[in-house]
């Protein structure tokens, strides 16, 4: 007699039977992506050999496949780019490794690096010539020399190559402080050993140095504290442009690249810009204030969201270089490398053009690589919620957002390093440094439409130093797997609409708005030359860094002065800002003992702001406000000067509108009169001083305390409950945007 136990038995038997097991469920990862690349990186896992010898025999395959003339094209910015490139060639960690990553497994990798960068010395060279960023090129121009280079050119043996790339790294990198006065004393101070590369390169090297001393145009670009490898690029791109003339024609810069790529042993077109045309970074926050400058706005701390990068060209149309475009159009593999979110990708894909040649190349593989950590100032606030940090997700919308015509054919991966498999101990420590990691929320970037990869892509020698970095190695590897099997994966949502909102239009903008950075820099020190000033070099580095400020904003400036601590009068006009401008006489009046303080350029911008309302007030008056012999507090008077006699940067109109924005009232029978009523002992802000400390503000919200705790409502959840709260925050935005498009000129 059969039980029913029996039957059950039996039941169990054959299902169990009749299941199929692959081996692939050895592997931990989610994905067959995933579960290639793990099966290459970590090995096969333990098992009977007749189950993981397949296994091994499939990576095996994986890893031989031919990948020499696969060609590949990554588009990023400095330190992002050129770890992938080959290794972080600013860290002396490379120059244990410098022949890995993807140039070693693809020797046909094309960088096309993002030029707007303005920081360091690339932003000192930007005072003095008209050219594209070259600092991030000369990075990852660095990380992508070749062992194969170097022993076809030169005849280099490992050992030999290894010292040429030490020699190189520490020419490049290094840099200086005090101008070096001829070749000789830059070689022997900067203590440069250049032993180790081979006599042709040396000579190379050497003819370009000695150019930084005998071209006119560079001699005075060496006054200025450089890093070498940058003023190396600039010596071969000038050697092919006109003497005395200044402008980079496209083609000078392409040969000076070529030049110092081909002595240094990288493919002639191994780094190319994404532009040869100057431009200027932009960041539009979602409280309406507008960010010129990439290394300023990478140190911004707005407290609010971007809500859009901008790039403003310097021509009508970009120039981009034809080896470029051709490189796109030839590619198999097409990589969006990590970095800053919006100082790398986004720039690149906004020069017109390359987007579209990126769309228009189907047949490649095409891969977005995730960011590792939440970057303060651009992704510790996602957009559509600012209390919660980055995810990938928030990534690609962002990308959407930034880059004309979205990401619809730019990318149908990302690739993300996987934080699961790094020790909580390293990463709590990240944590008290305020680093948190940009995790992977899986099934939002699927439903976008893209398939997410996390993969073991960190350097196992860099968590040895509790360091958490992409391993250049591993991450060509992981590139190499998914390129073997990619006629073999599933593919999901090659478009990646699915869960995104139609992209914003972004126009590349070009023409007046954006200024060459040397013209202006020019313009500034020949305006501020015939001011008498103190600390004229000081005043200027100030107004360079802040490139928002207009040259005109100068122009109702006579003189900027110190006054004794001993003759700083408190007052009205003597205000604890320790600074004003005075309309009798057009000076910035500051204390003296501001020379020295961190508060000199605060105090500087706010009377600089104060000036662009020149002598607008012709009275200016308290009055006691009583009733029935109570005071109940007091009038602000204010009777403007005839607009015939008055020197102020501001038309009728504009100056009426702020006056409006300040809560300044106009009586309707004299509109040269404006009133405001200030209750009881509460305080009081003047017009020229609301004024100044706005316009400090907005260039620094670090600047203004005052102000920037005004402005945290713009951060506050409105209630429709609350009339008064939605009314201070319609005030707020007008005047942010008063002083974006009126006092700075600035176009969305």
């Amino acid at each position: 007699m059969v039980t029913i136990k029996d039957e059950q038995l039996a039941e169990c038997l054959q299902r169990l039977n009749s299941v199929c097991f692959s081996p692939f469920e050895l592997l931990n990862s989610r994905n067959l992506p995933e579960k290639l690349i793990e099966l290459v990186l970590q090995g096969a896992p333990d098992g009977p050999p007749w189950i993981t010898s397949g296994l091994k025999s499939l990576a095996a395959s994986m890893i031989s496949k031919e990948s020499a003339q696969v060609k590949v094209v990554v588009f990023g910015g400095g330190t992002g780019l050129s770890t992938i490139i080959g290794g972080d060639s600013r860290s002396l960690s490379w120059v244990e490794h410098p022949f890995h990553g993807l140039k070693e497994v693809f020797p046909h990798t094309t960088a096309i690096v993002c030029v707007t960068d303005d920081g360091g010395s690339t932003g000192e060279l930007l005072k003095d010539l008209p050219l594209i960023g070259l600092g991030d090129i000369r990075h990852v121009m660095l990380s992508a020399i070749q062992k194969v280079r170097l022993r076809e050119e030169y005849g280099l043996s490992d050992a030999e190559a290894s010292q040429a790339g030490a020699a190189l790294f520490a020419l490049f990198n290094h840099r200086f402080v005090k101008a070096p006065q001829s070749f000789d004393e830059l070689l022997t101070r900067g203590q440069l050993n250049l032993r180790g590369l081979p006599e042709i390169m040396l000579d190379g090297i050497k003819r370009l140095l000695r150019r930084l001393f005998d071209d006119r145009r560079l001699v005075v670009v060496m006054q200025r504290p450089h890093c070498l490898g940058n003023l190396l690029i600039a010596s071969a791109i000038y050697a092919g442009v006109e003497d005395g003339a200044l402008e980079a024609s496209p083609q000078a810069i392409r040969d000076g690249l070529r030049e110092v790529a081909s002595l240094i042993g990288v493919a002639p077109d191994g780094v190319l810009p994404c532009t040869c045309t100057p431009s200027v970074l932009k960041m539009h926050y979602t409280n309406g204030v507008m960010v010129t400058g990439e290394d300023k706005s990478s140190a911004a701390r707005r407290g609010v969201p971007i809500d859009q990068v901008l790039v403003d060209f310097s021509e009508a149309q970009p120039q981009i270089l034809t080896e470029v475009v051709d490189s796109i159009g030839q590619a198999d593999i097409i990589l969006f490398a990590p970095g800053s979110l919006y100082t790398s990708i986004a720039p690149i894909m906004q020069v017109p053009g390359l987007a579209q040649a990126v769309r228009a190349n189907t047949k490649a593989m095409k891969l977005l690589v995730g960011n590792l950590w939440v970057q303060a100032g651009e992704t510790d606030l996602a957009i559509d919620d600012p209390g919660r940090r980055f995810y990938a997700s928030d990534l690609i919308t962002a990308y959407h957002r930034n880059i004309p015509g979205g990401v619809h054919g730019l990318f149908n991966q990302i690739l993300l390093l996987a934080m699961q498999e790094i020790p909580g101990n390293i990463l709590q420590s990240y944590a008290i440094e305020g680093k948190s990691p940009i995790y992977l929320d899986r099934v939002k970037v699927w439903n976008m439409g893209f398939l997410p990869i996390e993969a073991a892509i960190f350097s196992r020698e860099g968590l040895r130093d509790r360091k958490v970095r992409h391993d250049p190695a591993s991450f060509a590897t992981a590139v190499k797997v998914l390129w073997a099997a990619k006629d073999h994966l599933e593919e999901k949502g090659r478009h990646g609409t699915k869960a995104l909102p139609p992209p914003a239009v972004t126009v590349p903008r070009v023409g007046e708005s954006a200024e060459v950075p040397s013209r202006r820099y020019a313009r500034m020190r020949a305006m501020l030359s015939m001011i008498d000033t103190i600390d004229f070099e000081r005043i200027m580095d100030i107004l360079w860094r802040h490139a928002d400020i207009p040259v005109e904003h100068l122009g109702h400036v006579r003189g900027i002065t110190t006054v004794s601590r001993g003759d700083w009068v408190r007052g009205q006009a003597w205000d604890n800002l320790y600074s004003f401008y005075d309309p009798a006489d057009g000076r910035i009046k500051i204390r003296q003992d501001l020379l020295g303080d961190r508060r000199f350029e605060v105090a500087f911008l706010v009377a600089l702001g104060q000036s662009l309302l020149g002598d607008y007030a012709l009275r200016k008056e308290v009055v006691p406000l009583c009733h029935e012999g109570e005071g109940l507090g007091k009038i602000y008077h204010l009777t403007l000067r005839p607009e015939s006699g008055r020197r102020c940067y501001f038309t009728e109109a504009e100056l009426v509108r702020y006056l409006s924005l300040a809560r300044m009232c106009r009586s309707a029978r004299n509109p040269s009169h404006f009133t405001r009523v200030v209750n009881g002992e509460e305080g009081f802000t003047p017009p020229g001083l609301l004024f100044g400390l706005t316009y400090a503000w907005y260039l620094d919200n670090r600047f203004a305390s005052h102000i920037e705790y005004k402005m945290a409502i713009g951060r506050t959840a409105v209630s429709d409950l609350v009339p008064e709260q939605m009314k201070s925050q319609a005030q707020r935005q007008e005047l942010i945007q008063f002083f974006r498009e009126v006092v700075f000129r600035q176009k969305r």
